[in-house]
């Protein structure tokens, strides 16, 4: 779950205004679809409870629904499956760009895309500079990454007035000692990870320098015996719910989740107070796309079940549920006011300013910020 393009792009986005294109386009029904198999590829928390059920019962077939942790594990699959997967769910940049210059991603079909005029026009217009012609991807889901608050414990700790809007809680020692009685964790994700410590640090977010990875782990060793857990997101999800921790680095939607679930494990009571901050440093922006293997055996199939993703309804659902942004321009009256209207959802052009978009990293550097994660998290850093 990751990487954007542009500020300009971003706020296309954030329109929740009504939309002259029509949120449901019916594409011919593929002749494999009828008692075929769709072989899915997913983040976890990824769609809404009903999306899956409702296409098997639409079209008449059966979907195997895996999940993957990250966007390296999808990517390696991607390169050894012979043809496991329809339909993939990478990030945009720097993976699905790299997929489709190493000729793992198929072209798309757009007659059998009735729906593709309910994407934004300025979201497709940034996918464009890495996919030409928008010819391989259609984009899903968007967002940033940033902190994950209980409000109450961590103002408990820092006092009523802080502004917890800062990687300070993370990075700052005087801080993270504090926080570290109720808890900070931090996703184990090497671009999340690294690029937080430089925004913070103030130096070039996307730089893989021998200087910046050295620079990233004394960040880290200062503050790495306060740090509770490195974890994947479903874990930090369902600890900062219970609070079992009071400080995540994670996914924006993620956050989202986390507030659901702490409403339902207070079972009428009142609820443990989870925020979503973008860091008044800046925070990383990514958006995720749908695609389909160019060795998928259902490509029909595959298209259909991207159409049906594409029905403003369905991709509204998913959007209410997850609590991510979407790149459907049709589907903004449907999606519930309080997502629509959240600042941590749908930035304001003040922080979209801020923000910051990943780049494509040559296999050295990306080898490089790997092995540099991996001393942070393994304690090899010294």
């Amino acid at each position: 779950m990751k990487k954007l393009f542009s500020a300009a792009v971003l706020l296309s986005f954030t329109s929740c205004g009504g939309s002259d294109f029509p949120s449901t386009v019916e594409a011919p029904a593929p002749q494999a679809a009828a008692g075929g198999v769709l072989n899915v590829y997913n983040w976890p928390d990824y769609v809404a409870p009903s999306t899956i059920r409702d296409f098997e019962k639409k079209f008449g077939v059966s979907v195997r629904y895996e999940l993957f942790s990250g966007n390296a594990v999808l990517d390696q699959k991607l390169r050894e499956s012979k043809g496991g997967y329809d339909v993939v769910f990478p990030s945009a940049r720097p993976y699905a760009a790299d997929q489709i210059q190493q000729g793992l991603l198929r072209p798309l079909d757009k007659d059998a895309l009735g729906n593709w005029n309910n994407l934004s026009r300025d979201v497709l217009h940034g996918l464009a500079g890495m996919d030409a012609g928008n010819s391989h991807l259609v984009p899903y889901l968007w967002g940033t990454s940033g902190l994950g608050v209980n409000a109450d414990k961590v103002r408990a700790i820092l006092g009523p007035d802080y502004d917890m809007a800062t990687w300070d809680l993370l990075f700052k020692p005087a801080i993270a000692s504090q926080l570290s009685e109720c808890g900070i964790g931090i996703i184990d994700d090497d671009e999340e990870g690294h690029t937080a410590a430089l925004i913070w640090l103030g130096r070039d977010a996307n730089s893989i320098s021998k200087a910046n990875m050295e620079a990233v782990q004394d960040a880290y060793l200062d503050v790495r015996s306060h740090i509770r857990k490195f974890g994947r997101s479903s874990e930090l999800i369902d600890d900062l719910a219970a609070g079992k921790l009071c400080v995540i680095l994670s996914y924006s939607g993620d956050i989202g989740q986390a507030q659901a679930r702490a409403r339902e494990l207070a079972n009428g009571d009142r609820p443990r107070d989870i925020k979503y901050l973008i860091p008044r440093e800046g925070a990383l922006r990514w958006v995720d796309v749908v695609a389909i293997p160019t060795n998928a055996k259902n490509p029909a199939l595959a298209h259909a079940f991207i159409n049906y993703l594409m029905d403003a309804r369905v991709i509204s659902d998913i959007t209410n549920h997850v609590t991510y942004a979407n790149a459907n321009s049709a589907s903004t009256r449907w999606i519930n006011a309080e997502i629509a209207n959240d600042p941590a959802i749908y930035p304001p052009s003040s922080v979209m300013e801020k923000l910051v978009d990943s780049a494509e990293l040559s296999e050295q550097d990306t080898v490089r910020r790997e092995n540099s994660w991996n001393r942070i998290i393994y304690g090899l850093i010294r």
